[in-house]
């Protein structure tokens, strides 16, 4: 079996980068190929080289023919801390082959601006008992394509948007690559897949629900 290769868009220092290179270095199923950043200035572009994965900084985020060419022939595209908007013309592309974590458990705290300290914080402000990480399609709009896999993490009463944040991140080093992971197993449908963790596997959801069997 080839590994599906993977192309990986980021923005920031890249620590889902670089949960998926640590999970997939030596995976027959899939493979990171290359890592697209928004800019040329994203720490995530140094932990793509240690790893030998070629990279790319996009001149221009918003041009949709300079996304598409820049994934190649990425069967499966992940967005991991990208927080540029994909424009509609490159997602009608990429449709159902491109996915996005985000850390919170959507369809609420998500949309433009919502990313990074501002999701902990809104969380914490709506009084919310649970937040966590959700992967799914990337669509038209910020954080509404169909769910594909939900992490839950308890929000506990002293919690600050740095402490709650921490552990949202750790459940995201663990459900990106899952989820990356089983999309390949499946030969990356052309159509939304619902997944349900079972123990500390996922597999394909009957039903638009989610069951764990690890608490975090």
């Amino acid at each position: 079996m080839t590994p599906v290769p993977v192309a990986v868009l980021v923005s920031g220092d890249g620590t889902n980068l670089q949960a998926l290179l640590d999970a997939l270095r030596d995976s027959a199923v899939a493979r990171v190929v290359r890592v697209v950043a928004s800019g040329a200035g994203a720490g995530a572009l140094e932990r793509a080289r240690r790893a030998a994965v070629p990279t790319i900084a996009l001149k221009d985020p918003a041009d949709p023919a300079e996304i598409v060419t820049a994934v190649g022939d990425a069967r499966l595209v992940v967005l991991a801390g990208y927080v540029k908007h994909i424009p509609p013309a490159a997602v009608a592309r990429l449709r159902w082959r491109a996915i996005n974590i985000h850390p919170a458990l959507l369809p609420a705290f998500g949309g433009p601006g919502m990313y990074g300290h501002r999701v902990h914080a809104a969380v914490l402000a709506s009084g919310a008992a649970l937040s966590g990480a959700t992967v799914h399609y990337v669509d038209e709009e910020y954080d509404r394509g169909p769910i594909i896999a939900q992490w839950p993490v308890p929000v506990r009463p002293d919690d600050t948007p740095d402490t709650l944040a921490a552990r949202v991140l750790e459940v995201e080093h663990r459900l990106l690559p899952q989820v990356v992971v089983e999309l390949a197993r499946l030969g990356v449908p052309e159509k939304p897949v619902r997944l349900a963790a079972m123990g500390s596997a996922f597999v394909v959801a009957d039903q638009p629900s989610v069951r764990f069997g690890d608490e975090a």
